[in-house]
């Protein structure tokens, strides 16, 4: 089944939890789209996993839009969701329009993404009048580490609580179709996806979100420069890959591959005539 933001919206009416998994690549998004995820998110946390930055910061739209495309000729049936990296939106609703349109006609999404809640109301408003559907982020949002002083959970005193519910709202009223609700205690979140009638995507936000989503590679345990509490490791991936390499390694050295097998043959005859 294709997913849509329609199909999203039915899934919350339904019921029906939602999922969504980060990719940055052809290969991978070909894979979790064959496992039936709704959605795969091209996160400007490439920029950690695939680029080595210490944050999303640095990630430029020219690479969210180069792997955009990778995951988007990948991806048949999940909606492909891409995020706006750092000031491609902050610095005005024009350029928000015009970058948001640059991620659905170069890197060909189905769906953008940026962080922030009554601050990004008003370039919300204009993506969605353009015709492109827009899904928000808020309470731990990685752009904003600066100002948060580090990757720390929010919401957790009565003020901050209430400012991510007025965020959720006013996301809500601006047009969004979905919102991911990261690092935030269960029972905001729980109260955030009571009030709102959009999807509600958590990421370190507890099991009462309408749906939820991952980085793959922490899933699979293939990123170990720091692991979050609220990820779940589903696969030793990494230790595989590492085992795979080392044994390579020591086949070559050692002549054993490539062996006969992996070689192609030519006639004796034809090499005679070579000397």
């Amino acid at each position: 089944m294709k997913n849509t933001v329609l199909t999203f919206k039915q899934a919350k009416e339904q019921g029906q939890k939602i999922t969504m998994l980060t990719a940055y690549d052809y290969s991978t998004a070909k894979l979790e789209d064959e496992a039936g995820v709704n959605s795969i998110l091209v996160g400007d946390s490439l920029g950690n996993v695939i680029l080595g930055y210490e944050d999303t910061i640095s990630v430029t739209m020219e690479d969210m839009i180069h792997h955009g495309a990778a995951v988007a000729r990948g991806a048949k049936n999940a909606l492909v969701i891409i995020d706006m990296p750092f000031m491609s939106y902050q610095t005005s609703v024009y350029d928000a329009v015009v970058n948001a349109g640059r991620l659905m006609k170069e890197g060909h999404a189905g769906a953008v993404k940026l962080e922030g809640g009554v601050e990004v109301k008003e370039q919300i408003h204009a993506i969605v009048a353009a015709g492109i559907p827009v899904c928000a982020h808020i309470g731990l949002t990685p752009q904003s580490i600066n100002a948060f002083g580090g990757f720390k959970v929010q919401g957790k005193s009565e003020e901050a609580a209430r400012k991510i519910l007025e965020d959720a709202k006013a996301v809500e009223e601006a047009g969004a179709f979905a919102v991911v609700i990261e690092g935030v205690p269960r029972k905001l979140a729980d109260m955030i996806t009571k009030e709102l009638s959009i999807p509600t995507i958590g990421i370190g936000a507890g099991n009462g979100c309408d749906g939820q989503v991952l980085v793959y590679q922490d899933l699979l345990g293939m990123f170990s420069d720091f692991t979050p509490k609220f990820v779940k490791r589903y696969a030793n991936i990494g230790e595989i890959m590492k085992d795979a390499f080392a044994q390579y390694f020591e086949e070559v050295q050692s002549g054993a591959f490539p062996s006969e097998e992996h070689e192609y043959k030519i006639a004796d005859d034809v090499i005679e005539k070579l000397y």
